[in-house]
């Protein structure tokens, strides 16, 4: 007997439960008072709204398993597209507009596709660069202008057909969606997700955090918002630009909180340090929260520490560790990491990501920049030793759309038949179980002396009163690399030079950076526009081979 998944199932049992909850809540624009104003859907609207698209887009010829592009900021209408396609069996392609303009169009000719759905400035994108957009058939443009060809949502929507679409038919191994990476240490890559793994993550957010029926969600990442309907919870689209979470307005995402009674909320870590920098100096408490949860780069303990101040003793930020191909993977909350795993850090042993989440499996390898073609025990390091995290889970994605380079690279068969993901990540793990993350396996800098990796050694410097954040840069060919940190203060130094003397002291009085003889100053690191907290050290890199005149 077949099998079938589709995440459009899990709302279809949500409207079952909660037919009359609000599914999403969206701004739409203030009073004369100032006061926010909200648009929103119930959950049986939304799955009656996404039927009428889902025949309107078959209609047209959008059918099951065509790669369709996906650029519709969020809101109502990117909830009841994206259900619409998934009811339809269509493949959304989804990009991050953050890697950059000619980055972001190279992967979307990359997919293929043979549609294309987006608001109206995306479709100004398209009739700028046609070139990229060859492949495409089919045009639907989210916005109330008609003359970029193809059809309007509200052209689709106007199909009034009373009865439910079909039960869409997908099959757990039929790809979902293609997800592009950021790329931020190589090329994007196109991450191919199944329905069967958008099912085992939905089920794994869904036990490890212990969702409950009553709960409201504040998701300021747009993708994280996908899985609320599937969970039962109402999602809030705040009031912000998502490309840019260190720029947000905390009061606006205090504001939304305390409007509806969050109960969870994603947030990068740049977003948390705004946020709670604000919260914690003027004394907000936002006792409806019951979870936070961060990701896209490391969390630091100060920034937890200064969020938590506004969380009751028993809510928790969660700091689960994953990537766009395995997510989450790994996670620990903020009771143990303030009380426990904080100083260590702090000394240079790593991030505590935490423990594996259900039944996830953890191996730690051997560093290698080399593909491995199955996985051996001779492969494994010992507790307490750095190595490269590799995890398997019924979420973690087999492979990249047609980029059989990157599968050799990221993934190791198993001799049982199943495969383990290598995340490019580097740590250890402690005699409690715990993994420690150390950094990008791209990130540490091999000299002739030893090899050093990026998150010990820019912890040290971290810890520095005037330092917000450091970054380990290697300079020279591998096995023989000049390190050099990168110091960006929290305001512009008046004494430079004397405060990299300051520096320079701190340095060679720890074991891990006692070799460092470079730093320099950057007022602002270059970072992804998606997290705006990872660094892109690449480019830190050839600023020092500038300056260093190598």
């Amino acid at each position: 007997m077949t099998h079938y998944t589709n995440i459009s199932l899990s709302l279809k049992a949500t409207v079952e439960k909660y037919p009359n909850k609000r599914a999403v809540v969206a701004p739409a624009g203030r009073d004369k008072a100032g006061r926010i104003m909200y648009t929103q859907l119930t959950f049986s609207q939304l799955d009656q709204l996404s039927d009428r698209l889902a025949y309107g887009l078959e209609g047209i010829g959008i059918s099951r398993g065509m790669r369709t592009i996906l650029m519709v900021t969020p809101g109502i209408d990117f909830f009841i597209t994206i259900f619409a396609m998934f009811k339809v069996g269509t493949v959304p392609v989804v990009v991050d507009p953050g890697m950059g303009i000619d980055r972001m169009l190279q992967c979307l000719e990359q997919s293929q596709p043979k549609a294309f759905i987006g608001i109206e400035k995306a479709h100004v994108l398209r009739t700028l660069r046609p070139g990229y957009f060859k492949s495409v058939k089919h045009w639907v443009t989210v916005g109330k202008k008609w003359f970029w060809g193809g059809y309007t949502l509200d052209q689709l929507l106007a199909i009034d057909r009373k009865d439910a679409y079909p039960k869409a038919q997908t099959t757990k191994d039929e790809t979902a969606a293609v997800v592009f990476t950021t790329g931020s240490t190589g090329p994007a890559k196109g991450v191919v997700y199944t329905h069967g793994n958008f099912d085992a993550q939905i089920r794994q957010i869904q036990t490890h955090f212990n969702i409950e029926p009553d709960e409201v969600d504040l998701p300021t990442f747009p993708l994280f918002a996908l899985f609320d309907p599937a969970l039962g919870m109402t999602a809030i689209i705040p009031d912000m630009d998502p490309t840019k979470p260190a720029q947000v307005d905390p009061t606006k995402i205090i504001e939304a909180i305390e409007n509806h009674g969050v109960t969870n909320m994603f947030g990068s870590p740049a977003l948390l340090n705004r946020v709670g920098g604000y919260g914690k100096k003027h004394g907000i408490k936002l006792p409806s929260l019951r979870r936070v949860v961060s990701a896209g780069a490391p969390v630091t303990p100060a920034n937890i520490e200064q969020f938590s101040s506004m969380l009751s003793d028993h809510a928790q930020v969660h700091t689960p560790y994953g990537a766009t191909e395995a997510l989450p993977v790994i996670s620990i909350g903020s009771h143990e990491i303030l009380s426990e795993t904080r100083q260590l850090s702090e000394q240079g042993f790593g991030v505590c990501v935490g423990r594996p989440i259900l039944n996830t499996q953890v191996r730690i390898i051997k560093i290698t920049d080399e593909p491995i073609t199955q996985m051996r025990d001779d492969l494994l390091v010992e507790d307490k030793q750095v190595g490269e995290i590799t995890v398997k889970d019924e979420m973690v994605t087999a492979h990249y759309f047609n980029n059989r380079e990157a599968d050799l690279l990221a993934k190791i068969q198993d001799p049982d038949g199943s495969f383990w993901h290598r995340m490019g990540d580097l740590g250890w793990r402690d005699s409690k179980g715990r993994i420690w993350f150390c950094g990008r396996k791209g990130h540490r800098v091999e000299t002739q002396k030893e090899t050093m990796f990026s998150v010990p050694v820019e912890s040290i410097f971290n810890n520095h009163e005037k330092v917000f954040r450091s970054a380990l840069a290697g300079v020279g060919p591998k096995q023989n690399q000049l390190p050099v940190m990168f110091i960006e203060p929290y305001e512009k130094m008046a004494d430079e030079k004397a405060f990299i003397r300051e520096l320079l002291e701190l340095a060679k009085s720890n074991p891990l950076t006692k070799n460092i003889e470079h730093i320099f100053i950057e007022n602002a690191f270059p970072v992804d526009i998606r997290h705006n907290s990872k660094i892109f050290r690449e480019k830190l890199a050839v600023k020092a081979k500038s300056l260093l005149k190598l």
